[in-house]
This record gives C-alpha cells, structure tokens and sequence, in this order.
C-alpha cells in the first residue's frame, strides 16, 4: 500500500482534543504519525496548507436502495457521492425490497460493498419482519452476520409490545434500535408540517405532536428495558427536549439531526418543487433553533443525511404524491459550514466531532478518529471554497436537492478511505 503524507494542514481530532497546525503520516492504511515537520522520502505529498485534516465524515442514516431499488441508488453510486462529500463511512437503512431482514441479506450486502464501493458501508437491519411491525427479524443472526444496528425506518412500530421485545432481545447484544417517530394515526396522508403554512398552502399537515408522542413513548420504553434508543433524524423541539430531559436521567438514549432540519423551514415549501417533501417534514423557524441548540449542547450526538435519492420521473409529480427525501451526501458538509459554522452560530470542532468521532463513538465503530494507528479514514477540508450545488455534478443518481443553485461557501477536497486517496478536489478517482 501506497504512503501519503499530509502536510501543513490544521489537524482537527475530536477524539484526542487535537486542534493545531500538524503533519498526518499514512502508511499501510494506518495513521502512522501526527506531527509537526514529518517526513518520509517514499510518501505522497499533499499540500493541507490552510486546510482542515479531520476524521473522515460519518453517516449512519442512507439509502442506497439495494436490493431491489437500484435504478435511484446502488452502491456503487452511492459510495461514490459519499466520497465526494467527505465521507468515509455510512450506514444503510433497510427499507429495501426486499427487507433486509435477514442474515443471509446482510452478508450478501456486506459482500456486495466489499466489491464495489469505494467506502466503507455498514449495513443496519430491519426490526421487524418485512418492517411490519408484527414479528421480530432475525435480531442475533443479523448481529453475528455484522449488522452494526436495528431500524424500520421508513416505519413507525405501533405495537409497544413488539417494540420492547426488541429492545429486550437486543440488550444482551448492546446494539441501538433506530427508531423513525411519527405516530401514524396523526400523519396519515400528509404532506408537510401541520401549520400557518400548510394551512395556506392547502396541503395536509403532519403535526410535532405525533413525533412528540413518538418520542415519549420510545424512550419510556428504553428506559424500561434498558435499551439503547436512536431517535432518527429529530426535528420537533418539544421531542429534543424530551431526549434532553430522558439523557439527564440517565436514559441510553441517542438521536441525530439532519442538514435540512437544522437550516430549513416549513416556509421553504413550495408546492410545484417536491424536492423540500422530507420525512419527517421542515418544521418552524423555532423547531430549527431547538434542533441548533440541542446540537451544540450535545442533547442531539450527531448529523446524518438521510440520503434519499429517487428517480427524476417519481419526485417530478404534484407535491403530495411524491415520495419523501432528496439526495444529502454531496452538500451536507457544505451547508452546515455555511449556514452554521459561517454564521458563528457552532464552531467548526462541534461540527467534525458531531459528523465524525460521534457516530463511531454511539455505535462503537473503528473510525472517527486520527490517533496513531487508528485506520486511515481522513477528510481535507477548504473552509473557504466557495461553491455552487449543480445537480449535473452529482455522483449520486438523484437529482432533486432544495439545494441546487445554492452558493456554499466550505468543501471536502480530499477524501481517504484506508490510506488510499478515492477523492481529490471534488473528483472521485477510484
């Protein structure tokens, strides 16, 4: 294996407190050395002069739609738009067809990453049987086949009762339960965010309140069993303040935010463009600063995409018909250090640790990290690149962003996965 030696750059390391000026050394797929002034005859130079050297990004919430749905998404597409994005490593969703809920799937899936993708991806299985809520999967083959957590997301467990089952089963094991919280007998056929707004628009709401009983009703059930609870992609404040208020006593619960929730509103709706039609859906303004401040405290652990992409011929229908979610992985880095970092409203440690060292630490993976020895899974960061979202650039098989056209000003410029460089100023080369 190659040696690439990063020079000059500020090397931010959430996981040893590390926030100075250094050299980072690979050599054999390994952080060899951090340090000022290396040197190695036989390496690979790269300039990180005025850049940031930072974990690879994490994300532990995207679909790449294999099996069964690969003409949005496969893995090899996928991996490539998360390389460009700066990610090193993703988890993802089981919501496929069919259901991962096997542990055959899983090990099919892991074989299928293994031959190509250019990250690495883990793969989170389904709960339930077919995800419908009615009967456990196969929880312990999956974990002994690899799966690194549990989720239906996609799908809202109305049986409490099969729910702690799993919690139950799975304690032994100390995997996370992913859970996706909108009580559906309050959601049913909406759209957006129940509101001034929706109201306005004309177009059926989904209200904070069925993420808010979501939310209480799984932690309880966490904390009854001792569980580990991850509440996916939070974005009512009343259901942050419960996770503040469940963590405060002591409760193993977790939960993550993403892009859009933290920097979208319900105002950015408009109903000829489907791409802002997410799930669960832009909130208000006051939603949003609950989920900024839930981030910064660290009630909220991490930022994930929930990359969703879909066919262009699916999301170009009216607004209420077409599926939920948009492609994430290629501008969610950009739009954080944009909208939150930029406007001095987290510092940037927050957000690397929040997109890196934190998802490997709740769901205990080797990553995250640039301590010596550690595998070499690193991010180049220009926080000055100014840029412009063009759908055409994409890797990823979606199209339909809320960011498109949008001017970002922060970019991942090198990704390495293993020591091995896969992307360079903006261009997958692997």
């Amino acid at each position: 294996m190659s040696t690439l030696l990063l020079k000059g750059g500020t090397v931010i390391d959430p996981g040893s407190k590390r926030n100075e000026v250094s050299d980072v050394l690979i050599k054999n797929g390994i952080i060899q050395k951090v340090g000022k002034n290396l040197k190695s005859p036989d390496a690979e130079v790269y300039d990180a002069t005025g850049k940031i050297v930072a974990p690879g990004l994490i994300d532990m919430h995207v679909h790449f739609r294999e099996p069964g749905q690969e003409a949005k998404e496969d893995f090899a597409s996928g991996s490539r738009a998360g390389a460009a994005g700066g990610y090193t490593t993703v988890a993802t969703m089981p919501n496929t067809s069919p259901v991962v809920d096997t542990a055959a799937l899983v090990r099919s899936l892991q074989k299928r990453a293994e031959d190509v993708s250019v990250i690495h991806i883990h793969i989170i299985g389904a709960v339930t049987k077919n995800q419908e809520g009615r009967e456990l999967a196969e929880l312990g083959d999956m974990v002994e086949a690899g799966a690194v957590a549990f989720s239906d997301d996609g799908y809202f467990d109305p049986s409490a009762k099969v729910l702690l089952s799993a919690y139950d089963y799975l304690v032994p094991f100390d995997k996370a339960i992913i859970n996706h919280e909108e009580d559906n007998s309050l959601v049913e056929d909406g759209a957006m965010n129940e509101g001034h707004r929706s109201a306005m628009l004309g177009i059926k709401g989904r209200p904070t309140v069925a993420e808010d009983i979501a939310v209480a009703r799984d932690v309880m059930l966490a904390e009854y069993a001792g569980a580990h609870v991850h509440v996916a992609h939070i974005s009512s404040a009343r259901a942050v303040q419960i996770v503040r208020e469940a963590k405060a006593r002591g409760v193993r619960v977790t939960t993550e935010v993403t892009p859009h929730h933290l920097t979208m509103t319900d105002e950015c709706v408009n109903p000829v463009d489907s791409s802002t039609k997410v799930n669960p859906p832009l909130r208000t303004q006051k939603d949003v600063d609950a989920m900024v401040a839930g981030l910064a405290d660290g009630t909220i652990d991490m930022i994930v995409t929930d990359h969703s992409p879909h066919e262009r011929e699916d999301k170009d229908r009216e607004y209420v018909y077409a599926p939920s979610g948009f492609p994430g992985l290629e501008t969610a880095l950009g739009v954080v250090l944009t909208d939150l970092v930029h406007t001095g409203k987290m510092d940037m440690e927050t957000v690397i640790e929040r997109m890196s060292y934190a998802p490997a630490r709740v769901f205990r993976m080797n990553a995250g990290t640039l301590n010596e020895g550690a595998p070499a899974d690193v991010v180049v960061i220009d926080p000055q690149r100014l840029w412009t979202v063009e759908a055409e650039k994409f890797y990823t098989r979606g199209s339909h962003s809320p960011f498109v056209g949008r001017k970002l000003k922060g970019k991942a410029v090198l990704t390495v996965v293993d020591g091995e460089i896969v992307m360079k100023d903006g261009v997958v080369v692997k």
